[in-house]
């Protein structure tokens, strides 16, 4: 028997085909909307910014965090997305706008979603392997620095430990959230897409100038200025917060180009990533920054020691002898004189300013196994013990700052993390069969080898977006290896029912 509609029913039909199809010619929708403008205009009059911000929120915002925290794909890319931009758009508005906390309430919201989502399917084996068990001794060992008895100020943890904790938790998110190849292709995809669009702007502010609120940003602080403007150069920066950041991403970049072209995709696909990859490492040069330099050749060290095949083999003898000509051939030109510095740092100065402060620490960090307390050093440091010997210490290398704010312990402590990373991504990448997979665990892999070796001479994991790419990195990793394992779990169980049927 076939169910007729109600009168009722053919009631709302009609409504919502006049209101959608008929582009709101009803006039009920046409009410609706004379009202809402009504209202929000008497609410911006009234309270101007303020409730202009409110009517935002409760048109935009409210089904933006209802979509982050129910559909988590969303919600990731959402997360990437605003680490990309928010120091962008910082630079445009006003100081009071409290823009960090859209990244603290994304990441708030993913958590959420992930434990409503344990309420109907409790799978905690996502989580059984070295990686997550390192990760929680690592976000453990962050939160027992709020009792560290040599702690300066309280405050300054609370602080850290909410860009710094909180970041280590969207590893799980990412984990559990990550469930099929072609959601990590979308992801993959977006990463590049921002990076070229990062290096869009590195280049319009290197070749057409500053826009007039980045030249705004960039003199407001005379000291930014001074840091930045080194040989007569401004080094650039794009859509990031300083040029080490910028230079590292361009580099991990043109290192996923690289190693998706290895992936044998189509000739088309093939010359696009390539030219992309080339033009990453271009605009890094606008950066100045010379720790950034190192890590392509690092890292491809690391890709022919692990891919060893005759392709790859000459690939890599191609580009050293292209590296050895750039570092050695005379030139005027003051990026490659730059970059020619970054392999003979005894002659840098400022590498030697930098040895003589980690020299001088030294003697702290062998006294305190764990650190005189996070947040410590730098922007908090300065902020809440500004009269403390370590609020004026200048940290640069990122390992350098573990161990002071968390003593030879918590280096030694991060140092494991990266190891069982590293290790274990290796141990994936040679097991996986899937060939896509294993070009991604490759990837990946090259990505956290070069946030390993940057992080020496600079801190290469406390900005937006790296450290929100160093975690999504390693949960590749993992997302890898158990979409692999249930792939050839299916595999087996076909293979037994054919036999039977064949039996």
């Amino acid at each position: 028997m076939r169910t007729e509609p109600t009168g009722d029913t053919k009631i709302k039909s009609s409504f919502w085909k006049d209101l959608l199809v008929q582009k709101f010619s009803h006039p009920f929708a046409l009410l609706v909307l004379l009202v809402t403008c009504l209202a929000v205009s008497f609410l911006t009059y009234k309270l101007q910014f303020i409730g202009f911000g409110a009517v935002l929120v409760l048109t935009i915002g409210l089904p933006i965090v209802f979509a982050i925290t129910v559909y988590p794909e969303f919600g990731i890319c959402a997360l990437i997305v605003a680490a990309f931009f928010i120091s962008y758009v910082s630079e445009f508005l006003p100081d009071e706008v409290p823009i960090g906390t859209l990244m603290d309430v994304t990441t708030y919201l993913l958590i959420l979603g992930f434990f409503i989502k344990q309420r109907t399917e409790r799978n905690w084996t996502y989580f059984k392997n070295p990686v997550s068990y390192m990760i929680l001794a690592w976000l453990s060992f962050n939160l027992l620095e709020f009792v560290n008895p040599s702690a300066e100020s309280r405050l300054a943890w609370v602080y850290t430990v909410r860009t710094v904790g909180f970041i280590m938790l969207m590893y799980f998110v990412f984990v559990y959230q990550i469930r099929t190849i072609k959601f990590i292709k979308t992801l993959l995809k977006l990463w590049l897409f921002l990076d070229i669009l990062a290096g869009i702007s590195a280049f319009q502010q290197e070749n057409f100038g500053f826009l007039p609120f980045e030249h705004k940003y960039l003199y407001a602080d005379p000291l930014r200025v001074s840091l930045l403007f080194i040989n007569g150069h401004m080094r650039k920066f794009g859509i990031f917060s300083d040029p080490v950041t910028f230079s590292y991403n361009m580099v991990i970049g043109s290192l996923l180009c690289i190693v998706l072209i290895m992936g044998n995709p189509p000739l088309k696909k093939k010359i696009i990533l390539g030219c992309t990859a080339m033009f990453f490492l271009y605009v890094m040069l606008y950066s100045g920054t010379r720790a950034a330099y190192v890590l392509i050749p690092g890292a491809l060290s690391m890709l022919a020691v692990i891919n060893f095949n005759r392709r790859v083999l000459t690939f890599t003898l191609i580009a050293g002898a292209m590296l050895g000509v750039l570092i050695v051939m005379p030139t005027s030109n003051p990026l490659i004189k730059r970059f020619q510095t970054a392999f003979n740092p005894s002659d840098d100065p400022s590498y030697n300013v930098r040895a003589e402060n980690q020299k001088k620490i030294k003697p702290f960090i062998l006294s305190h196994p764990i650190g005189g307390g996070l947040g410590s050093v730098g922007v908090w440091g300065r902020r809440f013990s500004p009269n403390s010997m370590l609020a004026k210490f200048p940290p640069d290398s990122g390992y350098v700052r573990v161990s002071v704010e968390m003593g030879w312990l918590g280096l030694l402590l991060f140092c494991t993390l990266f190891f069982i990373v590293l290790k274990t991504g290796i141990n994936y990448y040679f097991s996986v069969k899937n060939p896509t997979l294993k070009n991604y665990c490759l990837a990946m892999l090259l990505i956290l080898f070069a946030f390993n070796i940057g992080n020496f001479p600079q801190q290469a994991l406390v900005q937006y977006p790296s450290n929100i790419l160093f975690y999504l990195a390693i949960s590749i990793l993992v997302v890898c290896k158990r979409i692999d394992d249930q792939e050839q779990e299916q595999l087996k169980q076909l293979n037994k029912t054919e036999a039977v049927i064949i039996n």
